[in-house]
């Protein structure tokens, strides 16, 4: 880091393994993304937030080169392990090391674009065996059995519904491990 970070702990004495902590934690990440080129961690006490009930709050900003910056802020109110100081500081740095993987990812241009699922139309069906073929746009027909479906959508599947599938190889060919029917959860 270019400057040294800045850690306060507010409305409490920091005892030195929280402290000592925040310190590896800040170490790691140095070491690991090394391009920090400043840091401030705060760790505030339950007793000023009467509406967490308990629960310590660790905020953490990062600065990066370009101006970027890297913000744990927001404590989850609902998780009773932040009533103790060492997860708490944990948990607001795993997050933080997480955003940098994003920030750093976005920086070197590599940003995950997931494909789309393929689709494929069922075009045969055997409800009482729990199995069907479904073929996809380029001709092939590919096995599925009843588990493959989700959402236990195989006993409302009809012939000709469109579906998004993942494709894998099995012992006699192609076969689909997933078949999500096509309109289930939002989808088309």
């Amino acid at each position: 880091m270019e400057t040294a970070a800045e850690i306060d702990f507010l409305g409490m004495e920091p005892e030195p393994r929280p402290r000592q902590l925040v310190h590896e934690e800040l170490d790691m990440l140095e070491r690991r993304f090394g391009r920090i080129t400043a840091a401030r961690v705060v760790v505030k006490s339950p007793s000023e937030h009467h509406r967490s009930g308990g629960l310590y709050e660790v905020n953490i900003h990062l600065l990066l080169p370009g101006g970027r910056a890297v913000e744990v802020a927001r404590t989850a109110t609902e998780d009773e392990r932040h009533a103790d100081i060492h997860f708490a500081i944990h948990d607001a740095f795993r997050r933080a090391r997480r955003r940098l993987q994003d920030n750093v990812r976005r920086m070197r241009g590599k940003v995950k674009s997931h494909e789309p699922s393929p689709v494929g139309t069922v075009v045969r069906l055997d409800q009482a065996s729990g199995f069907g073929f479904l073929q996809t746009r380029d001709g092939r027909e590919i096995y599925f059995n009843a588990h493959s479906v989700l959402d236990d959508g195989f006993r409302t599947l009809e012939l000709g519904a469109r579906v998004y599938f993942h494709e894998e190889e099995g012992e006699k060919g192609a076969q689909a491990s997933t078949v999500r029917i096509m309109g289930k959860h939002g989808l088309l």
